[in-house]
């Protein structure tokens, strides 16, 4: 009964999803195929006799930053070092570069023994927002907008450029992408996307807090378009004004993790970050 670990299929990360769901992490209904298409080589299983116990993933994103998430044991398969195993055979991946994480409380402690050093934290909000009374001014449908010119805005926000996730990530089916626009300049923009339980938003960037504050109120009228009237949204620490947006749009705090790394990353505009893409890919 040896631990074989092998590079995970797009078909094969269903059931990753299923565990994901099943610890509550409350997963996008349709996230994997624009995970994969950043990296396909970056998603790990660990199998026993061909049965899937334990998952990874470390997506590359340039070559100097990756990021780790899915870090699964099947309930019944754990304290007998499958885990460990999968989690250094698959950042070897990584190579050389700085990888990212966003650590539960619970392996904030192992992480840190692995290398990783907290950055900040963030915390899941959840609630229902009031729809607004008619469209948002200033916000429009994200194909109003040249792809490079959200590109170039996403790139302030993140460790590093990611058009290949960005491209899949707004045309995945379910995928509702809005754009602040002022003066015909993208001044933010946001995703809200269908998932196991409240609706996911992420990212969520803008320049200002009125800006994320009308592309927020925009993104729940859209989730309730597929049938969400609570949404979710991950909200950085490092931004003091995204945690006071959440609060006065009734959104509570659920739990939190720790962003960590294992080196410098480039610099990031961390008040434009009013809610994380994702907490499995950064």
């Amino acid at each position: 009964m040896t631990l074989q670990i092998s590079r995970a299929s797009l078909q094969d990360w269903a059931l990753v999803r299923d565990w994901a769901a099943d610890e509550g992490w409350n997963p996008g209904v349709s996230d994997a195929p624009a995970f994969f298409a950043q990296d396909p080589e970056g998603f790990f299983l660990g199998r026993i006799d061909g049965e899937p116990v334990s998952a990874i993933s470390v997506v590359n994103y340039d070559d100097s930053y990756s990021f780790l998430g899915f870090y699964l044991v099947r309930p019944d398969r754990r304290g007998l070092g499958h885990g460990l195993a999968t989690w250094r055979a698959a950042l070897a991946h990584a190579g050389g570069r700085t990888v990212g994480l966003d650590g539960v409380p619970a392996q904030q402690d192992n992480y840190r023994r692995s290398g990783f050093a907290p950055a900040y934290r963030t915390a899941r909000f959840v609630g229902e927002v009031p729809a607004p009374e008619g469209a948002v001014a200033g916000v429009v449908p994200v194909d109003r907008v040249e792809p490079a010119a959200l590109a170039a805005y996403d790139a302030t926000c993140h460790p590093a450029e990611r058009p290949r996730f960005l491209a899949a990530w707004l045309a995945t089916p379910g995928h509702r992408a809005l754009v602040r626009l002022t003066d015909g300049r993208v001044t933010g923009y946001g995703v809200v996307r269908p998932a196991e339980q409240e609706a996911r938003i992420g990212p969520l960037f803008a320049d200002t807090p009125a800006d994320a504050a009308a592309l927020l109120d925009a993104l729940a009228a859209e989730a309730r378009s597929f049938g969400s009237e609570r949404i979710a949204v991950d909200v950085p620490e490092a931004n003091p004004a995204a945690a006071r947006l959440a609060g006065e749009r009734g959104l509570e705090p659920t739990f939190e993790t720790a962003r960590m790394y294992t080196g410098p990353i480039r610099p990031v505009a961390r008040d434009r970050v009013f809610g994380v893409t994702t907490l499995e890919l950064g």
